[in-house]
């Protein structure tokens, strides 16, 4: 993620080049295990699988790891799930610093009036919320202009939410323009195709 987005490497399981912005990155810890460097940041060789959930088990079943950095190595049979916790860690981290920045709304009304004011990046709604506040949330959203550059996910559950924003109860959130809210929309962006089916 420090990277430039623009930076290709190619994923060691389907043997295609990629931007590393549709990427993830895996190096071997020191224990000799194989584990997600999601920020890219880590020193030493890294393997490359394209950010998707499907895609890094059927790079455990494949044994793709030991066969690109050419040495026995130990993967855990999790590792896809390990890779989605290390994601939501991180997307959990960075919604708190975009509250702390005031560039998160939560709760219905105050979400509402940030989609009213233009000002919305992104729309954020627990995974287990009611059908009908999704509903009605997703229509304010669709009826404010640009709506179609304002993203939707529903990736995390309330307690989730409510875990990272020192609150009980999210369900709505709403992230507003700033630094640390584009930092956050890209975090949600890459956990939300992470969870997708197709590669």
């Amino acid at each position: 993620m420090a990277k430039d987005k623009t930076t290709i490497r190619e994923c060691a399981l389907q043997r295609v080049q990629k931007p590393i912005g549709q990427l993830l990155r895996f190096v071997l810890g020191p224990d000799g295990e194989i584990v997600p460097d999601v920020d890219a940041r880590a020193p030493g060789r890294g393997v490359w699988i394209s950010d998707s959930e499907l895609c890094v088990g059927q790079a455990v079943k494949k044994n793709v790891f030991a066969k690109s950095l050419k040495q026995k190595v130990n993967v855990p049979s999790e590792l896809a799930q390990i890779t989605r916790r290390r994601l939501e860690q991180r997307l959990k981290g960075a919604l708190g610093l975009a509250r702390k920045a005031g560039q998160l709304q939560t709760g219905a009304t105050r979400v509402r009036s940030a989609i009213a004011s233009g000002n919305v990046i992104a729309l954020i709604t627990a995974r287990d919320a009611a059908r009908d506040g999704r509903r009605k949330m997703i229509a304010a959203l669709r009826a404010a202009e640009n709506d179609d550059e304002v993203p939707h996910f529903d990736i995390l559950t309330s307690e989730q939410l409510g875990l990272a924003l020192g609150q009980e109860n999210v369900i709505h959130a709403a992230l507003t323009n700033g630094a640390a809210a584009e930092s956050a929309l890209l975090r949600a962006k890459k956990l939300d195709r992470y969870g997708r089916i197709e590669v």
